[in-house]
């Protein structure tokens, strides 16, 4: 089963935009593994735009709680650029999963992909304190093969695809481009051994195809989850998006 992992940044952009603590994060989290997620996903930037340091530790808190109570493995993945501040708060959380992402100055979201012939030497020892902290390492990945293939040099676990290609595709013939060259990414880590896990932009319409990617454990969920949320309900957006995986809806 392709597990989904609900990325509650926008929760927490709402609430900053107004101040307070309304909406409650913590509350969105509870929803979304009451609605069958199998993860919850924070991107806590520099600029403390949405997820804050709080959040972060408030979350982990709350998931381990819930883990130790109820006996579930709700993984926890924090997503971000390797900078010291957030390397250390990862090391002090210790979530499942770290996913690392290159940051643009002044970007509204996630756009570039790692060069890992360039950043690899950088990003190898990142990796290395993150694994001996018993943290599986993911990186954001475009579909080049040479690039994966570093990737699984530096020793990451798992590549995160960067889906907005693919997203936004118009024509079929685009569509069947754009999706086979994620197959062939995908194909590619599964012969290195590496875990794959996609995001960026997937919704309803373009989900079903993924279930079709070589080897992919896991796609992590947004702002088409939370845009979708408005008009049918959190619970009811969160069910929609894992039966777009395949899942059995209980």
């Amino acid at each position: 089963m392709i597990a989904l992992s609900v990325n509650v940044n926008k929760i927490a952009t709402l609430r900053n935009s107004r101040g307070g603590d309304l909406p409650k994060v913590l509350t969105a989290v509870d929803t979304c593994i009451d609605a069958g997620a199998q993860g919850i996903t924070v991107h806590p930037r520099e600029d403390q735009r949405h997820i804050r340091p709080t959040d972060v530790y408030e979350i982990s808190d709350h998931l381990n709680k819930i883990n130790s109570e109820k006996n579930t493995n709700i993984e926890y993945n924090i997503e971000g650029d390797p900078r010291p501040e957030l390397i250390d708060m990862v090391l002090d959380v210790k979530p499942t999963q770290c996913t690392l992402v290159p940051v643009v100055s002044g970007e509204i979201t996630s756009h570039t992909v790692w060069d890992i012939q360039k950043d690899g030497n950088m990003l190898k020892p990142i990796i290395e304190s993150l694994k001996d902290a018993n943290i599986r390492v993911s990186l954001f990945s475009g579909t080049d093969l040479e690039q994966i293939e570093r990737t699984g040099d530096i020793g990451a676990d798992r590549i995160e695809l960067y889906t907005a290609p693919y997203a936004m595709a118009q024509t079929d013939a685009e569509i069947t481009h754009e999706f086979s060259l994620l197959q062939g990414a995908g194909e590619k880590a599964l012969d290195l051994g590496l875990g794959t896990n996609a995001g960026h932009d997937l919704n309803l319409d373009n989900l079903p195809l993924m279930q079709q990617l070589p080897g992919l454990l896991e796609v992590s969920i947004g702002h088409h989850l939370m845009a979708d949320a408005l008009y049918i309900g959190l619970e009811t957006a969160v069910k929609a998006y894992r039966k777009a995986l395949g899942h059995t809806i209980q």
